[in-house]
């Protein structure tokens, strides 16, 4: 492997790695902070993808206009399902099957009515930027070295947002103790609702800026989604900082096992990596609790 090779493959694997941080850090969240497992989150991504290419090309807005537009329609978005759908089955005591037969259905409904509505053809969303990062013998496309950069920028803004503000001290109270929280008054249900609004626009970001490497289209977000449950559980359920690093360490994972071996085996290697993982330290990689 040449040193150019060996640059690339770690930028491919970085980039990647962003793209499961994106989505694997929303699930995460919502995870730590209400122990719900929301199986729908991979819709969010899809959801954003048409969003932004309607916006875009039928409304004619400016690419990086429609983009910002698609995220907020799509945290508006996981304002709803919450309050619709999560907030009245965490209502009852018996919520924990309730809720993974809700989430499941939900996507299957959204990927049904995207299919009805914008039919099983495959769409691509513009570049947001155009040409090749050439030093040396290295050549990187500026779109993929964009997904990176905007991820990191996220993904940083939201790190800020729950160690450093009151609203994450909000957030990580009611993960704690949601009863307790509502003690000292501070409206747990509300935090609950913004939490999905915040994953679901991190799901966002990582879609649209994806979208014209990939086709949109009604199951563009499965894939990833399958992914993103790999990297909660490696990183450790609940765990936003881990779900971030792990996310980059399979993107590299990966990244190297492909360029060694060919792409058929990604998906062979990010699991056999989970299977290892929970059979050696079950609780995650980045977890300190073993229970």
């Amino acid at each position: 492997m040449t040193g150019a090779i060996l640059i690339e493959t770690l930028l491919n694997g970085l980039i990647t790695g962003a793209i499961y941080a994106l989505i694997g850090s929303g699930i995460a969240l919502i995870y730590g902070t209400t122990r719900v497992l929301n199986f729908a989150h991979g819709e969010a991504m899809m959801l954003a993808a048409y969003a932004a290419l309607i916006l875009s090309t039928t409304a004619g807005l400016p690419l990086w206009l429609a983009a910002l537009g698609a995220i907020l329609l799509v945290m508006a978005g996981g304002v709803v399902m919450q309050r619709a759908v999560i907030a009245p089955i965490l209502a009852r005591e018996d919520w924990s099957f309730r809720i993974i037969a809700a989430t499941i259905g939900l996507s299957i409904f959204l990927q049904s009515a995207a299919q009805l509505i914008w039919g099983e053809g495959f769409s691509a969303l513009p570049y947001f930027f155009d040409g090749v990062l050439v030093l040396g013998p290295v050549r990187m496309p500026w779109q993929r070295i964009a997904i990176l950069i905007v991820a990191l920028v996220a993904l940083g803004l939201s790190a800020l947002l729950l160690y450093r503000t009151r609203f994450g001290q909000m957030i990580r109270a009611t993960a704690q103790d949601a009863e307790a929280a509502e003690a000292f008054g501070i409206p747990a249900a509300r935090v609950h609702t913004m939490v999905f609004a915040l994953s679901a626009g991190l799901a966002a970001v990582g879609a649209i800026m994806l979208a014209p490497l990939l086709s949109v289209n009604p199951w563009m977000g499965v894939p990833y989604i399958l992914k993103a449950f790999a990297v909660v559980i490696l990183g450790g359920l609940g765990s936003f900082g881990g779900a971030i690093l792990a996310g980059f360490l399979l993107g590299i994972i990966e990244s190297f096992g492909v360029t060694l071996t060919s792409s058929e085996w990604r998906d062979v290697i990010s699991f056999g990596l989970l299977i290892a993982v929970i059979w050696v330290r079950p609780y995650g990689l980045f977890s300190t609790r073993e229970g």
